[in-house]
């Protein structure tokens, strides 16, 4: 399997049981904040379909709910986390409103396992993007604009160690996100040469530059709509979409603050309690 071709695993392989069984387990780490063994321990044939299954039955329990959706993530798609995770494809999740806090706010660290921070780009679009054939082009054309995000990843799964069916079943390991800095249209800047700088407590702990996610942010984005299109969803307008971490994931925990600092961008910054 391939980051060109990322769907060639897409072959369903559980039962409506085992899916609901293993999204009972998922719903249960996540809202109790306790770490569980990854997924593939008890079905070690669990394809990425199987992941996106379970992760789409979290995803309907939720709506259901009356929680809202925001958007949707790429995950895993620079170097530093593929290598830093383990794997060598990308992935998706999706986003709810309610993961949102605002910049500069206190985020808590007792509903999360293992807390990480790490640097994205976000777009938000104003035109629905969906299909196999969606490129960079299509999705510029269809961003209002673009802003700094950080993304708090929060892995359920013990040591941190976990495969691609896992995360995925796991929603990329999706807990809350935090935007601000300055929005730019993404026609007046260049989206595949911005520099960001990550700091923990006021030292420089991590920076990297957007060419790392895919070589252009926009081409995450596009991929991403490429996979929607194989779980038979679209991109709809309006939509807030992170397109991966540009750096590797930083660990925190209370007391920690952190800011981004991006250019053209300005910065984002989040506190830990």
């Amino acid at each position: 399997m391939s980051a060109e071709n990322p769907n060639q695993s897409m072959t369903l392989t559980l039962g409506r049981e085992d899916i609901v069984r293993l999204t009972d387990r998922i719903e249960a780490a996540q809202t109790g904040a306790k770490a569980i063994p990854k997924l593939t321990d008890d079905f070690p044939g669990m394809t990425l379909a199987d992941g996106y299954a379970v992760q789409l039955e979290l995803r309907r329990r939720w709506l259901a709910q009356g929680r809202r959706q925001a958007g949707w993530k790429a995950g895993l798609t620079s170097k530093a986390k593929m290598d830093q995770m383990g794997v060598r494809v990308p992935s998706i999740g999706f986003l709810l409103a309610d993961m949102a806090r605002p910049e500069n706010s206190a985020v808590r660290t007792d509903d999360l396992v293992h807390p990480r921070a790490e640097c994205e780009i976000a777009f938000v679009t104003k035109a629905r993007l969906a299909g196999d054939q969606v490129t960079r082009e299509d999705v510029l054309a269809a961003t209002d604009f673009v802003l700094p995000a950080i993304e708090v990843i929060d892995s359920r799964f013990s040591g941190f160690k976990f495969d691609l069916p896992s995360v995925v079943a796991d929603n990329g390991s999706s807990a809350r996100y935090v935007a601000g800095g300055r929005a730019r249209y993404a026609g007046d800047i260049d989206l595949s040469t911005l520099g960001v700088v990550m700091e923990k407590n006021g030292e420089a702990v991590t920076m990297g530059a957007s060419a790392a996610v895919m070589g252009h942010p926009a081409d995450a984005i596009a991929l991403m709509v490429r996979v929607l299109h194989e779980l038979g969803e679209d991109l709809p307008a309006g939509s807030f979409v992170m397109s991966g971490a540009i750096t590797e994931a930083i660990a925190v925990k209370p007391g920690d603050n952190v800011i981004a600092r991006y250019q053209e961008l300005g910065s984002v910054s989040v506190r830990f309690i």
